[in-house]
């Protein structure tokens, strides 16, 4: 099964590596092909390099998190647009999904979570996404 990854999951689980969030990214790395687009990366690449977040884990260490979600997932190409949120990241990431025929998207985004299911695409809590995926 393809899984989408929000960057917010992802942060969660580089910021905090026993949460649920983390628990469920694990998951999915591990049972599932995860996929992301250059778009997803470099949103991800553009949070992580945020000075808010020095305190929390060094620059080095996310740059190296950051090259480590490279490595896993299968980076797709993404052709269509999608117009149905307000926040173009969020267009984005419903994109990639729909593009790389996604079964899930796993995301703490309560805007993107509204929207569950679409276009036959889940779009799951991580907490949902162990109970049902994990």
């Amino acid at each position: 099964m393809r899984v989408v990854i929000d960057t917010n999951a992802w942060v969660s689980r580089l910021l905090l590596s026993s949460s649920t969030s983390a628990r469920a990214v694990d998951r999915a790395l591990d049972d599932h092909e995860v996929v992301v687009s250059d778009a997803l990366i470099e949103e991800l690449a553009d949070v992580l390099s945020r000075e808010k977040f020095d305190r929390y884990i060094s620059l080095a260490d996310r740059e190296e998190f950051l090259r480590r979600v490279l490595r896993i997932a299968r980076t797709i190409p993404v052709l269509s647009i999608v117009e149905d949120r307000r926040d173009p990241d969020d267009n984005r990431l419903l994109a990639l999904a729909l593009d790389s025929e996604s079964e899930v998207v796993l995301t703490g985004d309560r805007d993107l979570l509204s929207l569950h299911p679409w276009r036959g695409i889940a779009l799951v809590p991580p907490h949902e996404f162990l109970a049902a995926y994990g």
